[in-house]
């Protein structure tokens, strides 16, 4: 019988999100295909270090012995040729990471149905089109930063944080703020406390994780998983917060309202693996400190377009 993805977590990840391949796209830029190809054959065999997702990638893998059943998948999803897609499985298999599936696409104009074939939950990725196109069509997805210098990941735990509005919750309150103003959003949102928010872009996935975290639970197990919700609201708009996640059934394991206050220092203590807002002001200094990725606006331009990866060539996924 096939194996069936539907019940699983699946994160779907191009090469160069999981692993650190600037030099080689910096040499696609400046020499073209023909350069990018010879390099990768020439080095297959050469260990590829760590890139952005690579904490999470490691540590969510590593969910998958503590569990009855297998519960989580990786597929690398990148616009590279087979041929020089070995390089990237030859790493995985180097770093001992249990991942076997891949589509490697050879420059394919899009990548949203082979995300969908696989049922990708979570799609992470450099390239700020196919993280567009992803979220236009319902993936959640993130374009990702250059990775931490100096990021240790937490030993046996995942640490995940999100931002609120327009990541887990819809953009609706977020653009009353920006057309309007504080305090009509302060207003809007005190007389809408206990009327939950429409879901946003990671409103499933963080549903899938707080399932996962209740599977642990259940068997009275520790559970290794940790969720964050790092917002810049602050008393009163807290409480739809609150109310929108007891609507959806979702404990999550820390709250910090921050008011507009830096999130860098928070997030740095929390240990996030990976970081996830839609504001580039919030995403870059977090970005020096842990793992962080910007989720766009569905259907436009957003803060993504600033994004250093804002390239479209094959390599960048």
């Amino acid at each position: 019988m096939p194996y069936s993805l539907t019940d699983k977590l699946v994160i779907g990840i191009s090469s160069r999100a999981l692993f650190d391949l600037e030099h080689e796209n910096r040499l696609y830029d400046a020499q073209g295909v023909a350069a990018f190809s010879s390099y990768q054959r020439a080095h297959e065999n050469e260990p590829l270090r760590p890139g952005t997702a690579f904490p999470l990638v490691q540590a969510l893998l590593g969910l998958n012995p503590l569990l009855p059943e297998r519960r989580i998948e990786v597929v690398v999803v990148s616009r590279n040729s087979p041929d020089t897609g070995l390089r990237a499985f030859n790493a995985i298999e180097a770093h001992g990471l249990d991942i076997t599936r891949a589509a490697f696409t050879g420059g394919a104009r899009s990548l949203v149905e082979y995300l969908k074939a696989f049922e990708v939950d979570l799609f992470l990725s450099r390239n700020r089109g196919d993280v567009q196109e992803a979220i236009d069509h319902g993936v959640a997805a993130a374009l990702l930063y250059d990775p931490p210098a100096a990021f240790h990941a937490p030993e046996g735990q995942i640490r995940i944080a999100f931002d609120g509005d327009a990541v887990l919750f819809s953009p609706e309150s977020e653009h009353i703020y920006k057309t309007q103003g504080l305090e009509a959003f302060a207003a809007h949102e005190l007389a809408n406390r206990r009327r939950a928010m429409a879901e946003g872009p990671f409103a499933k996935l963080l549903v899938r994780l707080a399932a996962l975290q209740q599977e642990f639970r259940s068997r009275g197990a520790p559970c290794p998983v940790r969720i964050a919700i790092v917002t810049a609201r602050s008393s009163p708009a807290h409480a739809r917060v609150i109310h929108t996640l007891r609507d959806w059934q979702v404990d999550v394991d820390e709250a910090f309202f921050m008011g507009g206050a830096s999130k860098d220092q928070v997030l740095a203590a929390f240990g996030a693996q990976m970081f996830f807002d839609d504001q580039d002001a919030h995403v870059q200094p977090a970005s020096v400190r842990v793992p962080s990725g910007i989720v766009p606006y569905a259907g436009g331009a957003t803060d993504a377009q600033s994004h250093p990866c804002n390239d479209t060539s094959p390599l960048s996924s």
